[in-house]
């Protein structure tokens, strides 16, 4: 039970983020769909309307305070900052709702086709909640079973992403950047998003996570994701960064030429959210510096673009070819 105050405070902050969502579709959104002539989407474009604003709130939030925190312990300092544009864009386009969005129709058809012939067979998706019912009136904690349980197959998608030669053809783009900052998470190839939302879609399918835990999961998420990629000094301490929260020094380790993907388990460093799963299947590593980001092949010459489409279309034919 929460006290009277935190109970107002919270019913404030819901009635304005309903007049805001509300306002902003009624005067902007719904008179463009009814003009395209699109009625029938109707729902799905109230839906994205406060994907957008959810965005619009991430990116101030990273623009303010990951921002300040770069300046106060920047691990490294460019005199030339463009080629972090490019992950500024890809950032925009993402917490915006414009990929996320491109790729859930491109899935959609996949998704409930797959919801369909589960329910056919019998399957209900399971929940949490059904196992353990105290859950239902533990809203948090709902929640922080389901970030648990995502984040361990983030940490096994992850490690596909760097295990399988053809899937690391379109993430190494992400490990490119040799100047890393908080806008680096979202610097991925469309292909990868795909695989990884398909690999996301299925789990949550399988597992009965409602849609509004999922959003909640995936606005923290990336949240966590900007900070660990940030360029600044900052390791939580021994105990909290290497085993309860990927801190930025726990990561960029993951993205260090020569460590990031390199030996038996092709990199280190896995975890998306909570070290404890590299501790456990070891694949954490010593390193308690800040190493330089990148991949080693760039060193000999390798290109993997400056601009969006060039780096899009490089990780492309690295795929075709099976180029690792």
């Amino acid at each position: 039970m929460g006290t009277p105050v935190i109970d107002r405070a919270e019913e404030l902050v819901v009635a304005a983020w309903t007049w805001l969502h509300a306002a902003v579709f009624e005067t902007v959104v719904q008179p463009v769909v009814v003009w395209l002539g699109m009625l029938p989407w109707l729902e799905q474009a109230y839906d994205a309307t406060e994907i957008f604003l959810i965005g619009a709130v991430e990116l101030v939030v990273l623009a303010l305070v990951f921002g300040a925190l770069e300046r106060w312990r920047p691990v490294e300092t460019w005199r030339d900052r463009s080629p972090i544009r490019v992950d500024v864009l890809y950032t925009a386009l993402v917490r915006l709702g414009v990929l996320p969005l491109g790729i859930f129709f491109l899935l959609l058809p996949l998704i409930d086709g797959l919801n369909g012939w589960l329910r056919l067979q019998g399957f209900i998706p399971p929940k949490p909640e059904d196992l353990f019912p105290a859950l239902a009136a533990n809203p948090l904690a709902s929640f922080l079973v389901y970030l648990v349980i995502l984040d361990f197959v983030a940490y096994w998608v992850h490690r596909f992403q760097h295990g399988w030669p053809r899937w690391w053809a379109l993430h190494a783009l992400h490990h490119s950047q040799r100047e890393m900052t908080f806008w680096a998470d979202d610097r991925n190839h469309l292909l990868d998003m795909v695989f990884v939302a398909v690999a996301f879609a299925f789990v949550a399918l399988l597992i009965g996570v409602p849609p509004g835990q999922f959003v909640a999961v995936v606005v923290v998420t990336r949240v966590l994701e900007s900070l660990a990629h940030a360029n600044v000094r900052l390791s939580f301490g021994r105990w909290i960064g290497d085993w309860v929260l990927v801190s930025p020094r726990f990561h960029r380790v993951h993205h260090a030429i020569g460590e990031g993907h390199e030996g038996a388990s092709r990199g280190h460093n896995f975890a998306v959210l909570f070290p404890i799963w590299d501790q456990i299947f070891r694949t954490a590593s010593r390193e308690t510096n800040y190493p330089p980001t990148g991949i080693r092949d760039q060193l000999e010459g390798r290109e993997y673009g400056r601009g969006f489409w060039r780096q899009q279309w490089l990780g492309l034919q690295r795929f075709v070819k099976g180029e690792a």
